[in-house]
């Protein structure tokens, strides 16, 4: 550990191009520490975390409550395997399910074993419960999607890389364009007796965060019910106050726990649940949905070592209270708004980019220029030498996220950057 300490940025870098899969591309910047909407990287520069690790750190890097609770529960017990009950998995479960209002939760890990277990759920109802024959059950899902990395999930991806050379790739997938309601409906009259479910991204995050038609969501669960399909949300990364509602699908709801506007919640019949649902602190996954979906999972069907460990519990109950303790979906739309309004200003005043979008704390801004230029990487570059983080997507795209314990200060400060960065463009 002595030698760690004392390596360099660059001979850290050397060392994962070295002897780690070139996987990823990552901005050339080391992090070691952080704390709230800030990080440092090992030299001990201070920057601004404008990804929140794709919104998994909502609650802000190290909370105290969190890591106190990280604390806490790895000096009682870590795991039991689901082999055995533990004093943490019940009250856990009964927390989770009432505040997002759901009868039962299949808990996981990652979020791409969330949407495993999801289409696995989905499709055994639909052979159990709607009676489609065996083997011929069908998932709608959406274009330009983003569900995970396994096999399966990238065999109804419609990005190259992601799927490329990949194969043999798992059937039973139909692929319509994203918020085109007039597409689902076309492949649901086509295809509906043998459609178990329809999986969307409220948003669509890696896609370059693409904010459908304020109807689209509402009206998707709407033709899921006439034909009776399933309608899943993958809330993995809008969910939990990004979008400044806990959900992104509760649209314009301002309640920071179980839903009572009924009226601008479009229920899901599958709930998939990830990434700050632990506050960053610890891999925790989940899927809810009621009785008549989730009993069609029997003993031994369908698991996970470490789904459900009494660390994943007692993080996850303290990462939910946090977002609603501090008000945090409250903070992401009206920080939200005042970002929105500063990056608007830089399209009206450089032609440089071209359009701002997204809701709550999950934006983005697209770079006038080709998606094969380097520009929003050398614009990114700039903005880590000036002290903020974040990342290119989809090539001429710009995510901004940062954690939603971000102040009216710092949010100001944060958008002077990037217009010093624009501007020198």
């Amino acid at each position: 550990m002595s030698e760690v300490q004392h390596l360099s940025s660059e001979q850290l870098i050397a060392y994962e191009d070295k002897y780690g899969a070139h996987n990823y591309h990552p901005l050339p910047v080391v992090l070691s520490r952080g704390k709230g909407v800030h990080v440092w990287d090992v030299e001990g520069k201070q920057y601004f975390d404008f990804l929140s690790a794709y919104s998994a750190v909502n609650q802000g890097h190290c909370h105290p409550r969190i890591v106190q609770t990280v604390k806490d529960q790895a000096e009682t017990l870590a795991l039991t395997s689901r082999a055995f009950h533990s004093d943490k998995l019940g009250v856990y479960e009964k927390y989770v399910t009432e505040y997002f209002g759901f009868d039962k939760v299949l808990p996981m890990n990652s979020g791409a074993e969330g949407v495993e277990t999801a289409i696995k759920i989905c499709r055994k109802w639909g052979y159990e419960k709607k009676g489609i024959a065996n083997g011929d059950a069908k998932i709608i899902v959406c274009g330009q999607n983003f569900h995970g990395r396994t096999v399966t999930i990238i065999s109804f991806s419609s990005d190259p890389d992601a799927k490329g050379n990949f194969g043999p790739y798992t059937p039973g997938f139909i692929s319509i364009p994203y918020n085109d309601i007039d597409a689902l409906d076309a492949a649901l009259k086509e295809h509906g007796s043998d459609v178990a479910g329809f999986l969307v991204e409220p948003i669509q995050g890696e896609a370059g965060v693409f904010v459908p038609d304020s109807d689209f969501i509402s009206s998707c669960a709407a033709l899921c019910r006439e034909h009776n399909v399933l309608f899943i949300a993958d809330e993995i990364q809008t969910g939990l106050a990004r979008t400044g509602s806990l959900l992104a699908i509760c649209g314009d709801c301002t309640c920071e726990h179980k839903c009572e506007q009924q009226e601008s919640y479009t229920r899901p019949d599958i709930l998939i649940l990830g990434k700050a649902l632990s506050g960053g602190a610890y891999p925790v996954s989940a899927v809810l949905a009621n009785d008549t979906v989730m009993e069609v999972i029997k003993p031994g069907q369908h698991g996970s070592t470490y789904g459900g460990n009494p660390m994943a519990c007692s993080i996850a109950i303290t990462a939910l209270e946090v977002l609603q303790d501090e008000h945090l979906a409250q903070n992401a739309r009206d920080m939200g708004n005042l970002f929105r309004e500063r990056m608007q200003a830089l399209v009206d005043k450089y032609d440089i980019v071209s359009m701002v979008r997204g809701r709550g704390l999950l934006n983005a801004i697209l770079i006038n220029d080709s998606p094969d230029s380097s520009t929003a990487w050398d614009i990114c570059v700039a903005m880590a030498n000036e002290g903020l983080l974040a990342k290119p997507t989809h090539g001429n795209i710009i995510r901004f996220a940062p954690p939603l314990v971000i102040t009216e200060e710092q949010i100001h400060e944060c958008c002077d950057i990037i217009e010093k960065v624009i501007k020198s463009f």
